[in-house]
């Protein structure tokens, strides 16, 4: 089975999973997804107020050979059993979830193209790009409503290490991208051309 693999990058809010849930929505079964912030290193040896000072916003804070093996096995047609990251405290939980192979792989995080081995595994490189007060905006409402973070704890790790990182890593990155879509999800003319890139890769039409 050949595969078509997209990356799909942006700041942190910036609409990557917005657009990443269209595409499954469209095409269903024939998509996989690998979450680079499923694969934040195991940190079992420190303490929950060590881990809360963790910069997780730097590329080092990943275990990326492990997702580039997982991706090499999905592309060979492998099931892999991927770590699930537990935010509420800043560690992997004991589970994994299994990832079957598929027709097209979406590969979404922040920093997925500063790592140059995992950009050459990636047919398609999306980067999804949108105004910074927009994204912090995002990011506080996900924050605290979804992962337990207080508003003070949000707003501290945005200016120590989000924005720093994205400036140092994530912007930078933007360079490798194929595809810029402005606006993320919101954007349904550029949406619209990723999709019918799909439909054609998969052989169909836009009534299926």
């Amino acid at each position: 089975m050949e595969t078509l693999t997209i990356g799909i990058a942006g700041g942190t809010g910036s609409g990557k999973t917005t657009i990443t849930k269209k595409i499954i929505a469209e095409f269903g079964s024939d998509v996989s997804v690998i979450h680079h912030d499923s694969y934040y290193k195991a940190h079992d040896d420190m303490t929950y107020k060590e881990r809360c000072k963790l910069n997780y916003d730097h590329p080092d804070s990943f275990d990326t050979p492990l997702l580039l093996e997982h991706l090499r096995k999905l592309k060979a047609g492998e099931s892999v059993e991927a770590p699930v990251y537990d935010y509420t405290i800043h560690n992997r939980s004991k589970e994994t979830e299994t990832i079957k192979p598929a027709r097209v792989l979406l590969v979404e995080g922040i920093l997925i193209y500063a790592e140059p081995e995992l950009c050459r595994e990636l047919d398609i490189k999306i980067y999804v790009d949108t105004d910074a007060d927009v994204r912090i905006l995002r990011r506080i409402v996900r924050d605290v409503k979804k992962r337990g973070r207080t508003l003070d704890s949000v707003i501290d790790q945005y200016l120590s290490t989000v924005k720093p990182m994205h400036e140092e890593f994530v912007e930078p990155s933007k360079r490798r991208a194929d595809i810029i879509i402005p606006e993320g999800g919101r954007n349904t003319v550029a949406l619209e051309m990723v999709l019918e890139r799909i439909r054609g890769y998969l052989g169909r039409n836009q009534n299926g």
